[in-house]
Order: C-alpha cells, then sequence, then structure tokens
C-alpha cells in the first residue's frame, strides 16, 4: 500500500514524501519528494527516524512521525466496529489503513494523506466538526459504542470527526463558538469516579503555576463532564505540524521513556532550548505532586515553529490518580537510570534541565504551594465535594510533604 504524504506548511499544502508499506514483509518505506527538500524552509517530519535528506528509508512499523497523526486504541475501536457494521468498505490489515481511515479535518498535527496526484486527500469529506452543545449526542454515541449497541449512524458521527492524541478513553472533536477546533473527552459507563473534573482541576492547577496548558473547560451533560480541550495545533484554519515526545526522542513502542529523554530531544531540536527545558522540569515537579502518571512520553508534544525547529506544546493531558489507582499505574522517571522518582531526585537532575539548583527551589516552591491550594481551586470550578473526594490522595502524599520539607 502507498500514499503521499503532504503538509500544510508557510499557507500551502505541499508534497512532502511518498509512504510505503509492505503487505508481505509488514515494512515501511519513506522518502521525502526532490521539491521538498529544495525549498530552503524545509524540516525533518520526524527528525530521529525521518532525518531529512534524498534516498528511502526504512523502518520495521509505521514511523514515529506518522503514527502520531494515527488512531489511539480509541479510535482503533471505532474503525474495526465501522467495517463490522459495513460503514468502512476495507478491512485494516494494516497500521496504515488505521492511519488513513481518520478524518483530514480533524487529524492531529499538518500532515495529510492521499493515493496519488489525482486523487483527494484521504477521509476528507465535509468538514463537519459538531459544534459544542451537541454534546450529549456525542456522549450518547460514546455510550453505545461501550455497551456494543451502536449503530451505523453512531459510528458515521463519531469516525467524521476522527480521534486525535493518544489514549484509550473515548473522544471527539467539536468546534467552539468561536470556531476553535477542540477535543472533547468522554465519561465511561463504569468510571467510578469523575475524571474529567480531575483533568480540568489538573490543567487549572498548573496553569495557575505557572505552566503553559491547553485551553480547558469542564461541561456538564447532564449530571456528568466532559473536559473540552483547545485544540493548539491549529491556528485558525492553518495547521500546525505536531510530533509526540515518543517520536521526538526515537522512543520504542510500548516503552515508558524518562524526563531526561525529552530534555536531551529539546536540547537537539528545540527552539527555546532554556525555556522549554525549564518548562519541562516544572512539568516533571507538577506531575509528581499532583500524581499525574500518564505522562509517558506519547502525552508530551512539540510544536513546529518558523525557525524550523519544535517547541514544547501546551501541556493537553494531566490526569491526577488516587493513591488506590497508583500501584498500576507506574510513574515516569526522571533519568534513565532512576528508580522510583522522587522531589529529591528531580533537584538533583535540576542541571539536566539547564537550572540552577536555587532556580529550581523557587519553581519548587511555587508549583507546590498551588497545588497545595486544589481544595480553593476546585471551589472556583465549582467542583462538589464528592466529586472532589476521590482525589485528596492524588494531591496530598508523601511527595507533598517531602516538596514541602526541601523547597
Amino acid at each position: 500500500m502507498s500514499a503521499e504524504v503532504h503538509i500544510e506548511w508557510a499557507g500551502t499544502t505541499h508534497l512532502v514524501g511518498h509512504l510505503h508499506e509492505s503487505a508481505r514483509s509488514a515494512s515501511v518505506s519513506f522518502v521525502y519528494a526532490p521539491a521538498w527538500l529544495d525549498r530552503a524552509d524545509a524540516f525533518a517530519i520526524d527528525p530521529t527516524s525521518l532525518p531529512l535528506g534524498a534516498g528511502p528509508l526504512h523502518s520495521p512499523a509505521l514511523f514515529g512521525g506518522i503514527q502520531d497523526c494515527g488512531p489511539d486504541r480509541w479510535g482503533r475501536v471505532l474503525i474495526e466496529r465501522a467495517v463490522r457494521k459495513g460503514v468502512l468498505d476495507r478491512k485494516p490489515y494494516q497500521d496504515l489503513d488505521y492511519l488513513l481511515a481518520l478524518a483530514d479535518a480533524s487529524r492531529i498535527g499538518a500532515l495529510r494523506f492521499r493515493r496519488n496526484a489525482a486523487g483527494s486527500f484521504l477521509a476528507g469529506g465535509p468538514a463537519n466538526v459538531p459544534p459544542l452543545f451537541r454534546l450529549a449526542e456525542l456522549l450518547r454515541a460514546t455510550d453505545a459504542i461501550h455497551g456494543e449497541t451502536e449503530t451505523a449512524a453512531d459510528l458515521r458521527f463519531l469516525l467524521d470527526e476522527g480521534s486525535p492524541l493518544g489514549g484509550a478513553r473515548p473522544k471527539a472533536s467539536v468546534s467552539l463558538a468561536d470556531g476553535r477546533l477542540a477535543l472533547a473527552k468522554f465519561p465511561k459507563r463504569d468510571d467510578i469516579r469523575d475524571i474529567a473534573a480531575g483533568e480540568i482541576l489538573a490543567l487549572a492547577l498548573a496553569r495557575e503555576a505557572g505552566l503553559n496548558v491547553a485551553d480547558h473547560q469542564l461541561v456538564k451533560v447532564g449530571r456528568r463532564s466532559v473536559s473540552v480541550i483547545t485544540r493548539f495545533d491549529r491556528d485558525g484554519d492553518r495547521r500546525i505540524p505536531f510530533l509526540s515526545g515518543a517520536s521526538l526522542t526515537g522512543l520504542a513502542p510500548g516503552a515508558v521513556g524518562a524526563y531526561s529523554l525529552l530534555a536531551d530531544g529539546i536540547r537537539r531540536h528545540g527552539h527555546d532550548i532554556a525555556g522549554d527545558l525549564r518548562e519541562l522540569w516544572g512539568r516533571l515537579i507538577f506531575s509528581l505532586l499532583a500524581s499525574n502518571y500518564d505522562d509517558h512520553l506519547r502525552n508530551h508534544g512539540f510544536l513546529m515553529r518558523a525557525s524550523g525547529r519544535w517547541a514544547l506544546s501546551p501541556a493537553y493531558d494531566l490526569n491526577p490518580v488516587p493513591e488506590i489507582e497508583r500501584a498500576q499505574a507506574p510513574k515516569t522517571a526522571i533519568t534513565e537510570d532512576q528508580g522510583e522518582p522522587t522531589i529529591a531526585a528531580a533537584l538533583d537532575a535540576a542541571a539536566r534541565f539547564g537550572m540552577k539548583l536555587s532556580e529550581a527551589r523557587t519553581a519548587l516552591r511555587r508549583i507546590h504551594r498551588t497545588v497545595s491550594s486544589w481544595r480553593r481551586m476546585a471551589k472556583r470550578l465549582r467542583i462538589d465535594a464528592k466529586t472532589l473526594a476521590p482525589y485528596a490522595t492524588a494531591f496530598e502524599h508523601a511527595l507533598t510533604d517531602e516538596a514541602g520539607r526541601l523547597a
């Protein structure tokens, strides 16, 4: 199977290269288009596995920067159900099949795909992203998926909007009142706590602590909560190239990685190296204090800047995990050779993030003070006491005490 790979850049869509996936060997190859290589502002769409240059590049699996555009576990479920119900007519045998089944309009980042120069962009269709006020319909459709009672109409409704960004939880693209694209993340019927409320609380605290986070809001649909995260890979109608932290660092599929690997990636490929290293260290501390255990490297992102280098994206997936659930959720390490993450270990590693110890302690005090005010922030967000109760052990624990001693 072959496809043209295009990219929206500098106001125009350009052919960037050709992708081929072999059904016989399950290997993948890519070659950059000569016209893209000739551009003065050309850049590698994946600097680790697809370095800029002539000649074919090979991989045993889909290249990371291209895989970032594909569906997560939730999206794959939708695609497989759609094939069984006849909504899609091609069985997804290969990763490329899944990738090309997503809606072009809401695909993450700026890459676009088509079969050949005479064809249209795959899964293009109309850009019928539902407005925010249709959240109830979207929630009903995701409930049907989980209950295995979905109709073909439910699948068309959800698939039309793609499934950007990683994760297994149900989600769909929505348009805000001002026309911006956003991602709605829905609850599941078997949730034992309000995950959307926890995520919005964490994002609000991170912003209060001075970290760069995506715009966000908590929306009630009946008695259930939906987190709505504004897409940062769009500037109006303009697409912005996106790359996950896992792809920037060349992390193998399934590996968790370490924050120090991201720091090294920023040094090699970063746009604002000093600023992004400080930001990353702050996110590390925040994740420790807010029990954000879902901080693997695919949940860190980068956006291409006019300089041709990658800048750390706003934080977009912060989820506090209560103590009772943390045994099944290993924390991302601070450095490759480190054991259990601690505040002391983060301070010891500060130099790896370009920070003096005095700077690190100042940032630690600020973030610790903000996270410790989590109940006040919840009140500002109008999160009720019953919803809030399960999160006590996510914000009050041994690392919180350690931060208070070392700040």
